[in-house]
């Protein structure tokens, strides 16, 4: 499937998702809340066929989190990233997609250790590297440490 084909089909079953073709890969901007219905979809129609989750991470860009996905489909031998934009920092939570890939949720659980989002649904939702005491989440833009350097 050509990217264009891949963006045509993607509009049709989710009009409201914009597209940026500047890096490597096609990227699929949808809200947190269009997430599960699409991933659901990019794996199961055999049109799409995305056997594989490769990365899961979260950036933060100070007024917003984005979770970002990169899928492959080791059929078709295409890729795809999928960024979903979650709007509440405060309570920054979105669906799991580790019933859907099961290898999401290990990075789930990093991601919820390092950025604070919450994944719903996640059978094992714990942190993962920092103790259970610790308080923040050292990879927000906002968070701080007696122990930074400060420039």
């Amino acid at each position: 499937m050509s990217t264009e084909e891949l963006k045509n089909s993607i509009t049709a079953i989710l009009p409201s998702s914009t597209f940026d073709e500047t890096g490597e890969f096609l990227n699929v901007v949808i809200t947190s809340e269009e997430l599960l219905p699409l991933m659901n979809t990019l794996r199961t129609k055999s049109e799409f066929d995305f056997d594989f989750l490769f990365c899961l991470t979260c950036i933060d860009w100070k007024d917003h989190l984005m979770m970002v996905y990169h899928l492959l489909s080791k059929t078709h031998q295409h890729t795809l990233v999928i960024k979903a934009k979650i709007a509440d920092r405060n309570n920054a939570q979105i669906e799991t997609v580790c019933n859907i890939w099961r290898t999401a949720e290990f990075h789930e659980r990093e991601v919820f250790d390092l950025f604070g989002v919450k994944f719903i649904n996640h059978p094992d939702l714990r942190r993962l590297f920092l103790s259970d005491d610790w308080v923040g989440h050292p990879l927000r833009k906002d968070y701080t440490d007696e122990n930074m350097i400060s420039l």
